[in-house]
């Protein structure tokens, strides 16, 4: 259960988040299959929702459910080759049926909700043509997006909704790729944020193992992929042509085409929008850009977050205690681990002379530590001081000694540690002491 701290926390979080997002533009990708559950009267509320709170929403409305449905049901054969429907000239009217019916069906829910959409021509298209000797037929890409039309709409209070068919310069409609159109519509739009909203298992290490270092949490799920690690994902595993490979794919081309952030979440689950939206944590997988998480100085503003994320740590006797005080007094020597303007991680390097510096008050947030922030900052800290031409650093530790050791601490010993910090050596606590060796880096 949530504990009345975590409550308030997650509030302060959501109405951060809320703030940052006003007047941003986020483009979703609705699979009909999604649109059918009954999940998706929440997912409107919320949707309806965050455009009341001063976000630009767009919709693009995916059909392939219900193309196959109406297809089936005319007894209109379309053969798919690599996940792309072959579009012969007889199903286009079919497939133009289906699309629309897809879009109106989002439509009519957002009219119940009391938001105007609707539903438009703002794409042009083009024949994908033949491609390793299939010929696609009447299955077409994004030529172009009319943005100012589609911004003019936006401007005017309505959610655009678009359907998955594109019409080429001489009025030829195209079956295109709802997913391909969503990613061309965020880059064309800069928008904020680009979701995939899919039948889709969380995306987990155990199903897609990766040889390089990725944010996963507890049960594994992969969580964010920056774009060295997203490019990664699609070269290990491009010869599965999974979903979660297309979408990793997609996130990886738009974020590469300006759009900040890309989620792949699961539509079937209630409040999935808001929970990947207004938390780090969030419940799907997020391509971002390689700036996302950052480490920086510490600033008078983050004394207070940083003075409550410590004492958790203090009361358990992990951390000696500081006051606000003496944070603002040695604030030149902290570093915070920010996600999005908040803080949720910090440690300081306190030099002594020219050969030594202490790494201390190291302290991650609960929800963060699987992150591997703590390493992240002591990493960052041990580079400052190598930098700065120092001999050794070292530690004070009462319960992570083996931590530190894997990182490349080793054992210490009181008589170690520099001549003022042995005058403040705390006896009682006895602190283990661990030292890491700086030497020049080749």
């Amino acid at each position: 259960m949530i504990n009345a701290h975590e409550h308030v926390e997650l509030i302060r979080e959501v109405f951060r988040y809320a703030q940052a997002f006003h007047d941003k533009t986020f483009v979703l990708q609705l699979d009909d299959a999604v649109v059918l559950r009954p999940a998706i009267v929440g997912v409107m509320r919320d949707l309806v929702m965050m455009h009341e709170a001063g976000i630009r929403i767009v919709l693009v409305a995916g059909a392939r459910t219900r193309i196959d449905e109406i297809l089936d049901r005319y007894n209109v054969e379309c053969r798919k080759y690599k996940h792309v429907r072959i579009s012969t000239p007889d199903a286009i009217p079919f497939i133009k049926m289906a699309a629309f019916d897809a879009a109106n069906r989002i439509m009519t829910s957002l009219s119940g909700q009391g938001v105007n959409a609707v539903i438009g021509n703002w794409v042009r298209a083009r024949s994908l043509g033949v491609v390793d000797g299939v010929d696609y037929q009447d299955a077409g890409t994004v030529d172009k997006v009319r943005v100012d039309l589609l911004r003019a709409t936006i401007e005017q209070g309505t959610i655009p909704i678009l359907p998955c068919i594109g019409w080429s310069r001489s009025g030829k409609p195209y079956n295109i790729s709802s997913r391909e159109l969503a990613t061309h519509l965020a880059v064309a739009l800069g928008a904020s944020k680009l979701f995939f909203l899919s039948e889709i298992d969380p995306i987990v290490t155990a199903d897609y193992p990766m040889d390089v270092e990725i944010d996963a949490t507890t049960d594994g799920r992969i969580s964010r992929l920056n774009v060295d690690q997203a490019q990664r994902f699609v070269d290990l595993h491009a010869a599965r042509e999974t979903l979660a490979v297309e979408l990793v794919g997609l996130g990886l081309r738009a974020v590469s085409g300006g759009v900040e952030r890309v989620h792949i979440v699961d539509g079937r689950s209630e409040g999935v929008i808001l929970q990947e939206i207004f938390s780090n944590l969030g419940v799907g997988t997020m391509v971002h850009g390689n700036e996302y998480q950052s480490i920086r100085r510490m600033r008078a503003g983050d004394v207070p977050d940083v003075y409550r994320l410590m004492q958790p740590l203090v009361g358990r006797g992990l951390l000696v205690s500081r006051s606000e005080s003496d944070l603002h007094d040695a604030i030149e020597d902290y570093v915070v681990f920010e996600t999005d303007g908040m803080v949720h991680g910090c440690c300081a390097l306190h030099r002594y002379g020219e050969t030594q510096a202490e790494i201390a008050g190291l302290a991650v947030d609960d929800n963060y530590e699987h992150f591997g922030i703590g390493r992240r900052l002591v990493s960052y800290l041990i580079d400052v001081a190598r930098a700065a031409r120092l001999s050794e650093v070292f530690v004070l530790t009462t319960q992570a000694s083996d931590w530190f050791e894997l990182i490349g601490f080793r054992p210490g010993a009181v008589d170690d540690i520099p001549e003022p910090k042995r005058r403040t050596y705390n006896r009682d606590r006895n602190s283990r002491i661990l030292i890491y060796d700086l030497s020049p880096q080749p």
